[in-house]
């Protein structure tokens, strides 16, 4: 039982970091693509909002590897990863 919640949090928490990793690319997208009626301070805003979502994304992939290698010291749970 253990080993399948394991599992599932480190499911949860790619989703996430995918999610994160999205989001903050849109912003910085924003921040690079030339606009006529940018203010600095909505640059200013949309590079700390990128950097912010990236490094969540980033502490987010590293949750998920540390359950992934929790999940691969059980033999369940390598038996769970080999079958999905």
């Amino acid at each position: 039982m253990k080993a399948r919640q394991l599992y599932e949090k480190m499911i949860d928490f790619k989703q996430f970091a995918t999610v994160l990793l999205a989001v903050g690319v849109f912003f910085y997208l924003g921040t690079i693509i030339p606009s006529e009626t940018k203010v600095m301070t909505d640059i200013y805003i949309a590079t700390g909002a990128s950097a912010g979502f990236l490094a969540g994304s980033i502490v987010f992939f590293s949750f998920a590897k540390k359950y992934r290698n929790l999940l691969i010291e059980s033999e369940e749970g390598q038996e769970m990863l080999m079958k999905k």
